[in-house]
């Protein structure tokens, strides 16, 4: 069960990307960011009322908040690196940092312990992670700049799951809660200088991008509740796999080979850490 929501994780955190990428194209992608998480915040704290929870604890909904710090930077800078860097540079830095931290952390500090298959696989996604996202070199933007907004992303990313995985679930759905009201208030402040540049048309699926990231994360967080941190995050981070087919079948985007190769990489690896 913990790895089939992990995989339904991936999906939503894909499609909340792509749907991201789209409207960014005409937007501030800050302020998608910002409404995205606004819109995440109302959904989670709508259902958070239907989900037991007998005992919320202030640690619990510290861990959220933390997590949602990390939600807020990563989001932040994943967007502004893609504006003004390139893309093979920032995203493969983010997922990347966004996996390894918290299976290390996982190993190291939490004691996990996955079985010999579990290691083939999480060794087999990370170069699986890093070809899909990678794509082809179009010499478009600075890399310097790409690589540290990468980087910090990837860290941001990083503490966002490592957050959510030690929430309780006795805890229900508020840490999601307080995770989503502290990424909301960190995106804040980036958003006032420059244009609006968000057409009243744009607002609902920005919305609806952020409620499907909020999904996602509720997703995540019930997967690291009944599997391993270390497999619950590769699996949930497999998701670049879906804006690279969305752009395939949508955008009639080309597949470049270290994608293809990649896409099967990370088939594999989803059997190994699965099975």
């Amino acid at each position: 069960m913990g790895e089939t929501l992990a995989l339904f994780s991936a999906l939503c955190f894909g499609l909340a990307d792509f749907s991201a990428g789209l409207l960014s194209r005409h937007a501030k992608p800050e302020l998608v960011a910002l409404i995205g998480q606004a819109g995440g915040l109302i959904a989670t704290a709508a259902a958070a009322f239907f989900v037991s929870a007998p005992s919320i604890g202030a640690a619990n909904l510290a861990w959220g908040g933390l997590s949602g710090l990390g939600t807020g930077v990563g989001v932040l800078f994943l967007y502004r690196g893609m504006s003004r860097g390139r893309m093979s540079v920032v995203v493969p830095l983010s997922v990347v940092g966004g996996v390894a931290v918290p299976v290390l952390a996982g190993v190291a500090i939490l004691n996990d312990r996955p079985d010999p298959l579990a290691w083939c696989g999480i060794a087999v996604a990370f170069p699986a992670l890093w070809l899909i996202a990678r794509g082809g070199n179009d010499g478009d933007g600075n890399a310097a700049h790409g690589a540290v907004d990468g980087l910090i992303a990837g860290a941001g990313f990083a503490l966002q799951n490592i957050g959510l995985g030690q929430v309780d679930p006795s805890a229900g759905l508020w840490p999601i809660v307080a995770s989503r009201v502290i990424s909301t208030l960190a995106l804040l402040p980036m958003t006032r200088s420059g244009p609006p540049g968000l057409r009243p048309k744009l607002v609902l699926p920005a919305v609806f991008t952020g409620v499907l990231g909020a999904t996602a994360i509720v997703l995540y967080t019930l997967a690291t509740q009944r599997q391993l941190l270390a497999i619950a995050v590769v699996l949930s981070s497999l998701y670049p796999a879906i804006p690279v087919l969305l752009g395939i079948a949508v955008l009639k985007e080309r597949l470049a080979r270290p994608q293809v190769v990649g896409l099967f990489g990370a088939a594999a690896a989803v059997v190994l850490l699965a099975g």
